[in-house]
């Protein structure tokens, strides 16, 4: 396998995320049966990614889930995803003292160093541990896995700060390929299984809670050993980009694959992500998009459980 060159973008205004907040006195035990976390961790520095699942385990949303007060938190997940989310959700907060809401004047933007100036602006020092966030009223900072890069969020309009660049959102994009971390969209919801997008690789999924939605499923998948499709870092020649869901071929044809995200790496080089069948990487397959090989890369993580308790503990 190859080894992908890493490089972190610069400041610009995204627009793939969302901001869904959930307030109140139970908010935290509401979200410990709901969410993949443990929720006790995100305690206003750590931020713990998570995911919401069906009974069966498959995925709803994946995010990261900050604490800004004592009764409010903060899940950060694609933009597709959120008023979806927000109606399931609501479905059960119904019987707790929580309140659901999609907050539509954030500003999010992604910075990469350095990133002073829009620190200041929001009084605040830039966190320098992954999985960490600051806070002040007038919005976080959330150092992303991988390379340094931070994820902005102005709790007002904040348009004039940033840039609304395609080459720079690419390069964003990017940055989230080479860490080896995939957001879900409204194509691939009730796809997949946590394990398929690394999650548990990732700290996404704590072993050591009790039970929340899709629980059980999740678990007998990674201690009877059954998961059998894996996220991988692949490349390809193309001067376009494969879309959401499209399949990766084999020889003959067979499906052993599909797309989660991409991005532009060169002038004719596209970088992705994508759900694989194990046996690929077992058998040293080889494997096709539109006709053209795809290589595969390293992962910038071992696939093995990786619990948050461990992070959390690792930054207290």
């Amino acid at each position: 396998m190859a080894t992908a060159n890493t490089q972190p973008p610069s400041a610009v205004r995204l627009t793939q995320y969302a901001a869904l907040d959930i307030k109140g006195a139970d908010a935290e035990k509401f979200l410990q049966g709901q969410a993949s976390a443990q929720v006790g961790l995100a305690n206003g520095t750590f931020a713990p990614l998570t995911c919401f699942c069906t009974p069966k385990g498959r995925m709803l949303a994946n995010g990261q889930l900050l604490r800004l007060g004592s009764d409010h938190f903060r899940l950060v997940l694609d933009a597709s995803l959120a008023d979806g989310l927000l109606t399931h959700l609501k479905k059960f907060a119904a019987f707790y003292k929580a309140e659901l809401s999609v907050i539509g004047s954030v500003t999010f933007a992604g910075a990469s160093e350095p990133a002073d100036t829009l620190a200041n602006q929001l009084d605040i020092t830039l966190p320098d541990q992954p999985y960490t966030h600051t806070t002040s009223s007038k919005g976080t900072a959330l150092r992303m896995p991988g390379k340094p890069r931070w994820l902005l969020m102005f709790e007002k309009d904040a348009s004039d700060l940033v840039n609304s660049d395609d080459a720079l959102h690419n390069e964003w994009q990017l940055a989230d390929i080479r860490s080896g971390l995939a957001w879900l969209t409204a194509k691939q919801q009730d796809h997949f299984l946590p394990q398929m997008l690394n999650w548990e690789a990732l700290g996404g999924i704590s072993f050591k809670k009790g039970c929340y939605t899709g629980q059980e499923v999740v678990a007998r998948a990674h201690f009877r050993g059954q998961v059998k499709k894996r996220l991988v870092h692949a490349s390809v020649n193309a001067t376009t980009l494969p879309e959401i869901g499209e399949s990766l071929l084999d020889d003959n044809g067979k499906t052993l694959g599909e797309v989660v995200s991409s991005a532009f790496s060169g002038e004719q080089q596209v970088e992705l992500l994508a759900v694989m069948n194990t046996k690929v990487m077992e058998e040293n397959l080889a494997v096709y998009w539109q006709q053209q090989p795809i290589t595969l890369y390293e992962m910038p993580y071992p696939i093995e459980r990786l619990d948050p308790e461990q992070i959390a503990a690792q930054l207290a």
